[in-house]
């Protein structure tokens, strides 16, 4: 690398002697005669400055080099694309005002006001092109996505790519989900997430090592299950530390849909209007509903908040709340559902115990 840079500066320097000297000899009488022209004179010299400068020079050069090579190793692979874009833009206008510039007779103008534009325009092209990348990539892609006649048509209706949240993986019911094929795309899981995931699953907590390790498992067999479509995102997203909002963001670049199981998540993500699947509000949904005088039989294993309250569970997990049934605990016992509430974490049912057979009869209850 070193070579190099004393090699440039050695062309650098000898071409502007080469073309400087001979204009400032015009000025200047000498009184004996020199066997070459002023041009090579003037290269010669500023090959041998340009030398001097390049043995003084290249390791703080190299040095700076490698600073900028890590900084652009960082990059995204779109910021760096649409960059030089603008860049190739901004140097091709550049050219094209050389020309008109080359019509005025006066050196300077001439020959080094086109490196200044040419410097301009070039930084200019990359500023507007990177720092748009977003925007651009997104309309790229939505070309495709429209000339494309294998992918399905992007719709209002239709989000392709469906990205999950830690408490979505953790929570492992996407996996059933998916494999019905009741949900379309591709699930995209961020960086971010799965480095969530992985300082989980080394909590020096049990509870959350265990949970840790369950949503990596989930993550595992996702990616193992050919049917379903899984994708790694690998973009920075330097907007925000926090895990949730980042995901927030790569929706809106992705036109993606949020897939999760946190109400505060939900709440905020609707409020800057992206979409977003409850995995929860789909178990509510897919619940059996259960109406005022049905009868069933659940098995208390617990007292209530209230007073002579008992509680019981049913397979999927709803709570019931059985009024009488502290005295009853750990025993099976039929009831009649008196009411039933939705709440934000899930259902849960209101009854209480019936305990005339002739009703039970009457209802035509089977156990």
């Amino acid at each position: 690398m070193s070579k190099i840079i004393i090699m440039i500066w050695v062309f650098v320097l000898g071409s502007i002697g080469y073309n400087t000297l001979p204009e400032i000899m015009q000025f200047v009488t000498l009184p004996f005669k020199i066997p070459i022209t002023f041009d090579w004179i003037g290269a010669i010299l500023g090959g041998v400055i340009g030398y001097l400068a390049g043995l003084f020079t290249h390791k703080p050069i190299e040095r700076s080099l490698n600073k900028v090579t890590h900084i652009f190793s960082k990059l995204q692979l779109s910021y760096l694309l649409f960059g030089s874009i603008g860049l190739v833009f901004g140097l091709i206008i550049s050219w094209l005002i050389s020309f008109s510039l080359q019509s005025f007779n006066i050196p300077i103008i001439s020959n080094y006001l086109p490196f200044v534009i040419a410097a301009l325009l070039g930084y200019l092209g990359f500023y507007v092109g990177s720092s748009r990348h977003r925007e651009l990539t997104a309309i790229f892609r939505s070309q495709q996505e429209h000339t494309n006649i294998v992918d399905k048509e992007v719709t209002e209706g239709f989000y392709k790519y469906k990205i999950l949240d830690t408490s979505t993986i953790i929570d492992g019911r996407i996996l059933d989900v998916v494999r019905t094929g009741f949900m379309e795309g591709t699930l995209v899981v961020s960086k971010h997430v799965l480095r969530e995931l992985q300082h989980i699953a080394d909590s020096a907590d049990s509870l959350k090592r265990t949970r840790g390790r369950r949503g990596l498992d989930i993550l595992n067999e996702l990616q193992s299950d050919e049917a379903i479509q899984v994708e790694m995102n690998d973009q920075d997203l330097h907007e925000t530390e926090e895990v949730d909002l980042k995901l927030l963001h790569l929706a809106k670049e992705l036109h993606g849909v949020v897939i999760t199981n946190d109400f505060n998540l939900n709440k905020v993500a609707q409020f800057q209007n992206v979409k977003v699947l409850n995995v929860n509000e789909l178990a509510s949904v897919m619940q059996p509903a259960v109406i005022p005088g049905e009868q069933m039989k659940v098995n208390i294993v617990k007292k209530g908040t209230e007073h002579d309250q008992g509680v019981a569970y049913l397979d999927d997990g709803t709570m019931v709340v059985v009024e009488g049934g502290q005295r009853h605990i750990g025993s099976s016992q039929h009831v009649v559902v008196t009411s039933s509430l939705q709440t934000n974490s899930g259902r849960m049912i209101f009854a209480k115990l019936v305990t005339n057979q002739k009703s039970l009869d009457h209802k035509g209850y089977h156990d």
